[in-house]
């Protein structure tokens, strides 16, 4: 697959030049409404050769923006679908960004980012990507599997001895593949998490989690079955850690995170509760369809290699479309990863790779990414075959059946439409 980088980064760019001069152009940005990107590759390049000329050239930036946002109709079918998430389904906040093949990006915004101030949902902003963390822990895996320092099929006890045994799972008969692709057997460890309100301050070490899983049985015999256990992506953390000889954020950061700019992308530190730039607040309830608590803030240790990383919606896109690319994984490791099964409790005919799901699409072929859901925020989207990717996030997780197809179905549409 090919395609050109993006070309647009101007809402972040907005936010960084917030001088007086510019406040009177930066308010007439449109939250509401997608921006489409112009020009952006040319202007990078004059600014670079000359950088006196990077005021000038952000300026230009921002108000071809600005004119593409006055052309807006307000008759695109993604947009009418993240206001009808706000309204009929009672997301406080959603905000989509969608990459065309060519390198095109547009932004998207409902609801708005802070239900106690009515503030905008920020174009962009960074969110809690959850799930879609075990993308980047199985790529950093994968790598190390294209280094030979990993055997797929090797069992887990050859790199963590004794870790696994009893009656959750033995390490001797899993293998590190049966981790990444979620057939190893071993109990989630999140079905007996209490209450997030609860334990939000809270920080687990990865072994505080596998002590949760390892209280109870195993679900199956290693290879007999599929079932989605974030318990194996903890271990397969501590495999990183091990054979990477540093943490696994440092490694994924590394190898993934500055390797192909994820400039907005990070891992939080130990017992870091924030998030650093402009985001939308996360909400929470006790139970579905309750009051809703701001649980923005959190320890996400929970979370872990499973879990942990906060990205933007744009970051997310340039993530899958360089896993696609080969940009981060040799071809036998990428088609290891693309190589899926069955994945019963997902929605109809998507499938599981090695920490990556390959999901049917509404206008036929398939797109290739994850998906998170963690307290406050829930994302879905990936790549098409043909380069197109998409990211959609809302900013509590859904409270019904009903309201979490539809977050599907706006991710369907946006990387369906072809304009």
């Amino acid at each position: 697959m090919s395609r050109l980088s993006s070309s647009s980064t101007t809402p972040r760019r907005m936010r960084v030049l917030a001088a007086a001069a510019l406040t009177a152009l930066a308010a007439m940005s449109v939250a509401a409404a997608p921006a489409a990107a112009v020009g952006g590759l040319d202007r990078a390049k004059v600014a670079r050769d000359n950088p006196a000329d990077e005021l000038r050239a952000e300026l230009d930036e921002m108000r071809d923006e600005v004119t593409d946002a006055k052309r807006y109709r307000g008759d695109d079918a993604l947009q009418k679908q993240l206001n009808a998430l706000v309204k009929k389904h009672r997301f406080p906040g959603a905000l989509a960004t969608v990459e065309d093949g060519e390198g095109r990006t547009r932004y998207y915004t409902a609801g708005v980012g802070d239900l106690k101030t009515k503030a905008e949902v920020p174009v962009d902003g960074q969110v809690r990507i959850a799930s879609n963390t075990k993308s980047f822990t199985a790529v950093t895996v994968l790598q190390l599997v294209g280094e030979g320092k990993v055997e797929l099929d090797e069992p887990i006890e050859t790199y963590l001895p004794k870790l696994l045994r009893g009656k959750s799972g033995d390490g001797r008969k899993i293998t590190v593949r049966q981790l990444l692709q979620h057939t190893s057997g071993l109990p989630n460890y999140t079905r007996w998490m209490p209450n997030i309100l609860d334990v939000r301050n809270k920080y687990s070490s990865p072994q505080d989690l596998l002590k949760t899983a390892f209280a109870h049985k195993a679900s199956f015999a290693p290879g007999t079955k599929w079932e989605y256990s974030n318990t194996g992506y903890i271990v397969l953390g501590l495999l990183i850690e091990k054979v990477d000889g540093r943490p696994v954020g440092e490694a994924i950061t590394d190898r993934i995170i500055e390797r192909i700019g994820l400039r907005h992308t990070y891992w939080p530190g130990k017992r870091v509760k924030t998030i650093r730039e402009r985001h939308p607040k996360g909400y929470a309830s006790r139970k579905p369809g309750g009051r809703l608590v701001d649980i923005t803030h959190l320890d996400p240790s929970w979370g872990g290699a499973a879990g942990q990383l906060i990205a933007t919606p744009s970051d997310l896109n340039r993530f899958w479309l360089a896993l696609m690319d080969g940009k981060l994984l040799k071809p036998a490791q990428l088609s290891a990863m693309k190589k899926t099964m069955k994945a019963p409790g997902f929605p109809a005919g998507w499938e599981y790779g090695l920490g990556l799901m390959k999901m049917p699409l509404s206008c036929g072929g398939t797109a290739w990414g994850h998906g998170g859901d963690i307290d406050g925020y829930e994302t879905r989207g990936g790549v098409t075959d043909r380069g197109r990717a998409a990211t959609i996030a809302v900013t509590t997780l859904p409270a019904t059946e009903r309201a979490a197809m539809s977050v599907i179905k706006a991710a369907d549409t946006a990387l369906c439409a072809e304009r």
